[in-house]
């Protein structure tokens, strides 16, 4: 039995996914505010409506992107991401500056090819938005890691961060397939197999011996959990947490919220990876409080209206 590659199977999974990303993004930026932290050590939730940032809105691309041309084409990848950008999402600064450039009619590829003296960014922005194309592609985890490496590059250029998105959408492809989330070993094992020699496949491959951790916050000091907000400092704890609880989304997110760091970028990588499968979905209650999704993504993600 394999994943439905219809378009609407595909569609499908990836709308799942992107507002199982969307939950952990924006319900994760809330502990950047000081005032909640003492809320994640009982896993009390904070006040909402919670309101998503860079990561969701670049997802939303990425999914719109999909829907109109079943693939990623990463020219209208990158006029979407430009058309769409939100400087108060809390961008970074060298593709706040990319994506104005691109507006005023700069060539992506020059100009990402350009970033950090010609190193191009090894962040872990292309690896925050991809887990809907995972989704997608759960009928074929190969192509998910080749589509995914396509739309790494109208923004990040690095190996790494090109590497981290590759790994993000194996995990979402590997979760979303039929027959109820694999194990965590076997999840791993799998994300390992597709993605090169690298510094985030090394860092996999430490998650995949550390399974057996209790531990978060000793995982997350061996592996980074996004302080750096680079792809090698973020995606292996990210994966880790959401191979360890497939099926629960609740667990996971506090999971991956309680180590700090980059809280709201490895949230919406586990958010997205785990809301892929069937048995991921987002508590309820947390869809309601999350801001509602812009109207240039398809209808049927929006999900219910939250004022902010």
């Amino acid at each position: 039995m394999t994943a439905d590659s219809s378009p609407d199977g595909r569609l499908d999974r990836a709308l799942a996914s992107l507002r199982g990303l969307a939950v952990g993004d924006a319900l994760g930026s809330q502990f950047f505010v000081p005032v909640n932290y003492p809320l994640l050590k009982d896993r009390e939730l904070p006040p909402g409506p919670w309101q998503w940032t860079d990561d969701t809105e670049m997802a939303c691309s990425v999914v719109a992107v999909l829907a109109a041309h079943h693939r990623i084409d990463q020219d209208a990848l990158a006029r979407s991401f430009a058309e769409h950008h939100d400087f108060d999402r809390g961008y970074g600064p060298a593709v706040n500056r990319l994506l104005r450039l691109v507006r005023e009619g700069g060539d992506w590829r020059e100009l990402a090819a350009e970033l950090f003296n010609g190193q191009g960014s090894w962040g872990n922005g292309a690896a925050m938005r991809v887990a809907p194309l995972g989704a997608w592609y759960a009928d074929d985890p190969e192509q998910a890691t080749h589509q995914a490496e396509i739309s790494s590059y109208p923004t990040h250029q690095h190996r790494e961060a090109v590497v981290g998105a590759m790994a993000v959408a194996a995990a979402a492809a590997l979760a979303a397939a039929p027959g109820g989330p694999p194990s965590p070993e076997v999840l791993l094992d799998g994300v390992i197999a597709l993605v090169p020699k690298s510094a985030v496949g090394a860092g996999l491959r430490r998650a995949r011996d550390m399974l057996d951790y209790a531990d978060a916050g000793t995982v997350a000091a061996v592996l980074g959990c996004g302080r750096r907000t680079t792809a090698h400092d973020t995606v292996p704890f990210a994966l880790w947490s959401a191979a360890r609880a497939l099926g629960d989304y609740e667990q996971a997110f506090w999971t991956t919220a309680q180590v700090g760091g980059d809280v709201d970028t490895t949230c919406a990588i586990v958010g997205g990876v785990i809301a892929a499968g069937k048995a991921g979905t987002p508590p309820t209650a947390w869809v309601e409080q999350t801001e509602v999704l812009p109207d240039w993504v398809p209808a049927s993600v929006r999900g219910p209206r939250s004022e902010v």
